[in-house]
């Protein structure tokens, strides 16, 4: 009897793996890797994929100019306030206009400071007599998402400062700031120093960068000393002060970057739930 109940057991037990693995074999015909498609994606997944945009869309299309310097002016109200003077110098003429069905965006070009033709590369000299615009040396562009403010623009066109700012808007204001050289954590990062009584021994130093053994790295990011200035700086919402078109100037409130001389690239300032 003991000899015949294992006998059954044993037959039970090979009856029900094969009844496993035929099932098996089932679910994997039915799977769709099976039938050489590949799985569906889980829905969580599915909604959480979204297009990311990089480049960020213009309130308007902006104008060039050129930091002539800082002054004290005053206002209507008697106040007395910091300054600084944007001189317009030859150019800002419309040389392309970008559309998504030629280019897969829209975006309107503009081009700033009339020089030499031997100082602009043929491909480019070629590109602005296409536009019927003079040699010039710097090109910017301005994308913008409103198919209709595009239609207003024309190639070869010169831009009227009067059409886009009035006294008391607001403009964001972008340029490469001052370098400064290589500098250390305390004027680059704003850290605090050591005592500098006789015995510290850590006057202006910037202290420990990490541990020895672990991780036994400098981890990526960490605020020490290195190059400060030279680079791209964008002001936000800074307010016009005057329009002067006689002496062909902008007066805008407060600082902007870069030194006298150097490039600004003015726009219409972005404010969120008005313009963008």
């Amino acid at each position: 009897q003991i000899q015949g109940l294992r006998t059954a057991t044993t037959e039970v037990a090979h009856t029900s793996s094969k009844a496993a693995m035929a099932l098996n074999s089932m679910r994997l015909m039915k799977s769709p890797m099976a039938a050489g498609r590949p799985a569906a994606r889980p829905a969580v997944l599915q909604q959480a994929r979204r297009v990311v945009q990089c480049n960020s869309f213009a309130a308007g299309v902006g104008i060039w100019g050129t930091k002539a310097g800082m002054m004290s002016y005053f206002t209507p109200d008697g106040l007395c306030v910091p300054a600084t003077v944007i001189a317009l110098e030859e150019g800002n003429f419309v040389t392309a206009i970008k559309s998504e069905e030629t280019d897969g965006y829209n975006a309107v070009q503009i081009g700033y400071k009339v020089v030499a033709e031997r100082k602009v590369s043929k491909p480019e000299m070629g590109h602005l007599k296409k536009a019927g615009c003079p040699p010039m040396k710097f090109l910017r562009e301005f994308r913008l998402k409103d198919k209709a403010v595009m239609a207003t623009y024309t190639p070869g066109q010169q831009l009227d400062v009067n059409e886009i700012f009035k006294e008391g808007d607001k403009m964001d204001i972008a340029g490469t700031s001052i370098g400064k050289g290589f500098q250390g954590t305390i004027k680059r990062w704003h850290h605090k120093r050591g005592y500098m009584t006789h015995g510290s021994k850590s006057h202006r130093q910037h202290g420990s960068i990490g541990a020895s053994t672990s991780p036994g790295r400098v981890f990526p990011g960490l605020k020490m000393a290195g190059h400060m200035g030279a680079e791209r700086v964008c002001v936000k919402q800074h307010v016009i002060l005057k329009i002067d078109m006689v002496r062909k100037a902008i007066v805008i409130k407060g600082s902007v970057p870069g030194k006298a001389g150097s490039v600004l690239e003015l726009q219409v300032a972005k404010i969120v739930g008005v313009n963008c």
